[in-house]
């Protein structure tokens, strides 16, 4: 026998489907949650798998952007082989169907169906601690973004209320830039102070 486990995993939980081999599916599909129980769960399922077919089942899921992780790294460290499928490519496979009904249960079966007929690639294990760089770096760019979004909008206000402010100081977004145009938001304000206050 040649079986195979795909999970649709969606927030929160997983459709699961088993197949002992191409065109035989084993059980109904049902659902289990993205908690320890649910996935306690799902691995008592593939174990009846493994009993049943005297194999271990290779796991296919959808990449997921970080939903399908936990899950990924519960049956990694279970030592089971993982194949995470580009979406593009099980979208391909399910348009080429007659049935064009998108549900949970038809995305599993699919997945399984998709197992034997293409050549997939098992998952590379990239490590707990390379996961996280790579979430780091991602929050990183995204907080970077939005800094540098930020000066703009502000340079762009100030351009509109102050524009005599911009060369000033050196630095524009310097603390003491930026403390002098908190007590003085603008050129009428600056004048008003006098020479005597600001010198």
């Amino acid at each position: 026998m040649n079986p195979v486990i795909s999970l649709d995993v969606a927030k929160g939980e997983n459709q699961v489907q088993a197949f002992l081999e191409k065109k035989k599916p084993y059980k109904k599909s049902f659902k289990v949650a993205h908690t320890l129980e649910g996935l306690h769960e799902l691995h008592a399922f593939i174990r009846e798998v493994e009993e049943f077919t005297d194999s271990k089942p290779p796991i296919v899921l959808e990449s997921t952007g970080h939903y399908h992780m936990p899950v990924v790294q519960y049956f990694e460290k279970r030592g089971y082989l993982l194949i995470i499928v580009n979406p593009l490519i099980s979208y391909k496979a399910k348009s080429s169907s007659l049935r064009k009904v998108k549900t949970d249960v038809i995305d599993a079966y699919h997945l399984c169906e998709l197992y034997y007929k293409e050549d997939l690639e098992p998952c590379k294990k990239r490590g707990i601690h390379l996961l996280n760089l790579r979430n780091l770096t991602r929050q990183h760019e995204n907080l970077t973004g939005m800094f540098v979004q930020s000066k703009l909008q502000f340079q762009s206000v100030l351009d509109q209320v102050f524009p005599e402010y911009v060369g000033v100081f050196g630095e524009l977004y310097s603390n003491v830039s930026l403390l002098t145009l908190l007590a003085y938001p603008t050129s009428k304000d600056i004048l008003e102070a006098g020479e005597e206050v600001i010198p």
